[in-house]
């Protein structure tokens, strides 16, 4: 199963607070680029839009702008941040730190149907290449990220993970929009290869370089932000 920490997915069984369905929907909608960077939306937008009350939507919000997912303005506005060069560097750094470790941990722990599970999510995310599918290659490279790290059972380095997602993901939409998924990096049958072959070294290897091959991406397109769907 997907940990929470970077899917946010409910342990089975258990019901999750209006509070927290709220502060998941909108975590998404931030994560896969729902909301554009540099785009303000009210308040009251995304009441409408979740069709949630205004107190649990405000905490969503606190919540998020504590992660450094929202930025929050006057008049009741709020917006994804748009990432300058400065923060792509530093982002890069923090994710060359951060996954290469959760791969390498993942390699010595994956078993058959943990393996699995990660082919299985890298045939959709093909699929939605295939298709120039914007919004499946983004959910679908999220969820083989995700399934990969909770097989590291190193919760601490997961939610690092997470936050750093919540930081980069919605420029990603902005990239794929423009470059198309054709041209997204994909080093994940590396990282299959080296987690059939239990080679932690190898996994290390191939995360690092899918991490700087995607921000790489993001260093090179403009600062700037597209129109909010």
């Amino acid at each position: 199963m997907q940990n929470s920490a970077l899917t946010g997915t409910a342990a089975a069984g258990a019901p999750l607070p209006a509070h927290e369905q709220v502060y998941r929907d909108l975590r998404d909608r931030v994560l896969f680029g729902e909301l554009a960077p540099g785009a303000p939306v009210t308040i009251q937008g995304l009441v409408a839009a979740t069709g949630a009350g205004m107190t649990p939507v405000r905490e969503a919000i606190r919540r998020l702008v504590a992660d450094g997912a929202l930025a929050a303005h006057g008049n009741r506005r709020v917006s994804v941040p748009v990432l300058g060069p400065g923060d792509v560097e530093e982002l890069l750094f923090a994710r060359l730190a951060l996954e290469p470790e959760l791969a390498r941990r993942a390699a010595l722990r994956a078993d058959a149907a943990g393996r699995a599970a990660l082919a299985a999510e890298d045939a959709a995310l093909d699929g939605a290449i295939a298709r120039g599918d914007v919004a499946g290659y983004l959910r679908h490279n999220h969820g083989f990220h995700a399934r990969l790290y909770a097989l590291a059972a190193a919760p601490v380095l997961e939610g690092i993970a997470a936050g750093l997602w919540l930081r980069f993901g919605p420029s990603m939409r902005v990239v794929c929009g423009r470059a198309g998924t054709g041209r997204m990096p994909d080093r994940h049958k590396e990282i299959l290869a080296a987690l059939e072959a239990g080679d932690a070294t190898r996994a290390g290897e191939a995360m690092a370089r899918d991490v700087a091959d995607g921000m790489a991406l993001l260093a090179q397109a403009p600062g700037d932000s597209i129109d909010s769907p």
